[in-house]
């Protein structure tokens, strides 16, 4: 175990999840998301988590708390003068922002509308290397993202997506953008985990950790 992992789990804070909640678009569109994530983290770590999630508003500097945030949605996002801002500040002091287009549409309001506003505060997205350390933080996922079983169901592009697109801050992720749909996929009771040959979620973990830890 690395010193940065034992340092998260014996800090005295639980991790929390928070969803960002933004004025234009759908922000809730995944509502069972959270509970599922914060299920993983319980089950398969030994990280300090607090059971219920928590939505917080990109306008509010409350958000630099925490050190990972979830933005998701299927419509058209527009950031206000203040939730840029206080994004772009919460990017500069190494919060980490998880984007998932509910869509998996890369033609989609939703993916275009969000990667521009993205630009704006953050800078360009590029290809995250299926090499990168965040495929390897906890659960080791050797081809890069995983699959989900949303992006060839004829909903959206109908496309596997092979790389998950980043901003870089020194080196570190400070925006990860994914077309692959695990607001969907992450998006049920966890109960129904026992259900599943292989528990989808484990790459939510990944995040988790990394969020932590680097």
């Amino acid at each position: 175990m690395s010193a940065a992992m034992s340092a998260a789990m014996s800090a005295a804070d639980p991790f929390v999840f928070a969803t960002a909640q933004y004025e234009s678009g759908d922000w809730d569109s995944a509502p069972m998301l959270p509970a599922n994530v914060i299920d993983s983290i319980a089950r398969y770590t030994s990280l300090p988590v607090r059971p219920q999630g928590i939505t917080v508003p990109l306008s509010s500097e409350a958000v630099f708390a925490y050190p990972l945030l979830f933005l998701t949605g299927h419509l058209p996002v527009r950031f206000t003068t203040r939730e840029a801002d206080v994004l772009g500040k919460y990017l500069a002091r190494g919060g980490l922002l998880f984007v998932d287009d509910h869509n998996h549409d890369v033609d989609g309001a939703f993916h275009k509308t969000v990667r521009e506003e993205l630009r704006r505060v953050a800078g360009a997205l590029v290809p995250l290397p299926n090499t990168h350390e965040l495929y390897r933080s906890f659960f080791v996922f050797e081809n890069g993202p995983p699959t989900t079983s949303h992006e060839m169901n004829g909903w959206g592009d109908n496309l596997v997506h092979e790389q998950l697109d980043a901003v870089l801050r020194n080196g570190r992720i400070s925006v990860l953008y994914s077309s692959k749909d695990y607001s969907s996929e992450w998006s049920f009771h966890p109960d129904n985990k026992r259900f599943l040959s292989v528990d989808n979620t484990k790459f939510a973990v990944n995040l988790v950790v990394y969020a932590l830890t680097r």
